[in-house]
């Protein structure tokens, strides 16, 4: 999949990204990656429900990837960090 088709989820409303995904659905991407990590994972579920649900409901999810990231703090040390990443691909 190209980078481009890649939406990472951060602070914004939750609108923000179900309208950055749909806007490359409709501009021919045939998958979507949603990217989150930490505390925007349950946002990145949200993103992804209300696409499928309320706007493109021929979109499936395809593939679901969680794990984890180290990252320096910092004083120095490593903390870990819950990755998720949702597919959404368009038949």
């Amino acid at each position: 999949m190209a980078e481009e088709h890649v939406v990472y989820i951060g602070k914004k409303p939750v609108m923000n990204y179900v309208l950055a995904v749909i806007t490359q659905f409709n501009e021919g991407a045939k998958e979507v990656s949603i990217r989150a990590r930490g505390r925007a994972i349950s946002r990145a579920v949200d993103v992804a429900e209300i696409v499928r649900n309320r706007f493109l409901p021929e979109v499936r999810v395809k593939e679901i990837k969680i794990g984890t990231e180290e990252l320096p703090t910092a004083d120095g040390r490593t903390a870990n960090t819950s990755t998720i990443e949702i597919i959404l691909e368009k038949p």
